[in-house]
């Protein structure tokens, strides 16, 4: 995320309201509800992320146990529950 001068952007009578309420302070103005992107979205993680549920999930229904699947994956037990339970359905 980067700073854009108002200045440039906004309109003079605009520029001026909002200095009302907030003058020379920085401020977020967050996207629009429809423009909101997921987390992930920018990066592979969340597919990364699919990827290794699916297979600790493969394991387990081979027969690796909870204790072994959080040691490989260096995740909690609770973790790998949480896991099984979401990719159940």
């Amino acid at each position: 995320m980067g700073y854009k001068n108002a200045s440039v952007l906004l309109p003079p009578e605009l520029l001026r309201q909002i200095q009302h309420y907030v003058d020379g302070e920085y401020i977020y103005i967050p996207r629009l509800t429809e423009n909101r992107k997921k987390w992930g979205d920018k990066t592979a993680a969340r597919s990364m992320l699919a990827k290794r549920n699916l297979e600790i999930c493969r394991k387990y229904k081979n027969g690796v146990s909870v204790k072994q699947l959080s040691e490989i994956y260096h995740i909690s037990p609770q973790g790998i529950y949480k896991i099984l339970s979401t990719h159940k359905a």
